[in-house]
């Protein structure tokens, strides 16, 4: 069977050639005669897989020297509690910027750990722009701001880096990170969750300025501290070995491919052209603020919601899998991260110019 075009928000699709090397080397790894799943994470083999990984993403994202980058366990949803338990120190409120489900499941769990200030929402909008920055009430004595740049099932993304002063930026950037190039320096913590643009599910990417580093709060869980991971080079306890190797292929394609900026046209691209057919077409609308729709999720609806099932059946026979909106939005989601081709996204604008067409 050939390969279908998978529109999932993640686990997302994976580069062919990543897919295709990772498969010529699970059996014996480099003459090793082992997989690489089968080495200790100690080893001298797999530290240089680890320590390449760490460079190459070092050298994508031209990550600062003063910056550690942790490879972690536990997705986002972890690092909603190990924000406020490491980056409080000693003070009582963070800010929290509120533009859809991601950023209220990460103030719900702050709110366990301390006070949090919205300082902004979209929620009375239906999450469907970004509040004006002139609006927000950020609280200077607030321990961070955080906020999600790229809100993966409403499909808004931040079309700029907020300016917080001296208040570190904390950014869940799981669903928008290798998409383009990005200034690391503006930032005080960077966390992504590994299934959309790096690698499989399992894996976690911490990125975070070593002044941010020690001072968690009393009674926080070992493989809750940064500073434990730090120290211990993402090793303190097994790392997931088989998503950290699958990553460094992947940051060795994205340097292929011509580096960020490359990948940044190609989204660019990518995610005009599906949007230009949406604007165009009465039949498709997408909900979303033009100046401030993702170039990662594309959600739209139907004219007639009742042909949303028939839509989704045809489209999986086409080729076209995990285009279903999810549930709290409704109607289709086209996740088109970066492993997706662009002939992906032709695919799919033919598919819904016939379904119109037949259905119209």
């Amino acid at each position: 069977m050939s390969r279908i075009y998978n529109f999932s928000a993640g686990p997302a699709m994976l580069p062919r050639e990543v897919l295709e090397k990772a498969a010529s080397e699970l059996i014996d790894w480099h003459g090793s005669g082992m997989s690489i799943m089968e080495m200790s994470h100690r080893g001298k083999e797999f530290t240089a897989v680890a320590e390449k990984a760490e460079a190459d993403l070092r050298e994508l994202l031209a990550i600062p020297q003063n910056y550690k980058v942790l490879f972690l366990q536990g997705g986002a949803s972890s690092q909603f509690a190990m924000v406020p338990m490491n980056l409080l120190r000693g003070r009582k409120t963070a800010d929290y910027i509120n533009t859809g489900q991601w950023s209220k499941k990460a103030i719900s769990e702050a709110k366990h750990y301390c006070s949090v200030n919205v300082a902004a929402t979209s929620e009375p909008e239906n999450f469907t722009t970004i509040p004006e920055p002139s609006g927000w009430s950020l609280n200077p004595e607030a321990a961070y701001v955080h906020y999600t740049p790229n809100e993966t099932i409403g499909g808004v993304e931040f079309p700029y880096i907020p300016e917080t002063g001296s208040v570190p930026l904390i950014a869940d950037m799981s669903s928008t990170i290798l998409s383009r190039p990005l200034n690391v320096s503006k930032f005080g913590v960077i966390y992504a969750g590994a299934q959309k643009n790096i690698g499989p599910a399992g894996l976690t990417i911490v990125i975070i300025r070593e002044d941010l580093i020690g001072g968690e709060r009393p009674g926080t869980p070992t493989m809750f501290s940064y500073k434990i991971h730090a120290e211990n080079n993402s090793m303190y306890n097994t790392p997931p070995t088989y998503g950290w190797y699958i990553a460094g292929l992947v940051f060795e394609w994205i340097k292929q491919k011509g580096g960020l900026k490359a990948m940044a046209e190609i989204n660019r691209r990518k995610a005009g052209k599906l949007y230009d057919f949406i604007d165009k077409s009465a039949y498709y609308k997408n909900p979303v603020s033009i100046s401030c729709r993702s170039w990662m999720n594309v959600p739209f609806t139907l004219v007639k919601q009742e042909l949303d099932k028939k839509f989704l059946e045809e489209a999986g026979k086409a080729g076209l899998v995990a285009l279903k909106g999810h549930r709290s939005v409704g109607g289709m989601r086209a996740s088109i991260y970066n492993a997706m081709p662009e002939q992906g996204i032709d695919a799919l604008i033919e598919f819904m110019a016939d379904f119109k067409k037949r259905n119209a």
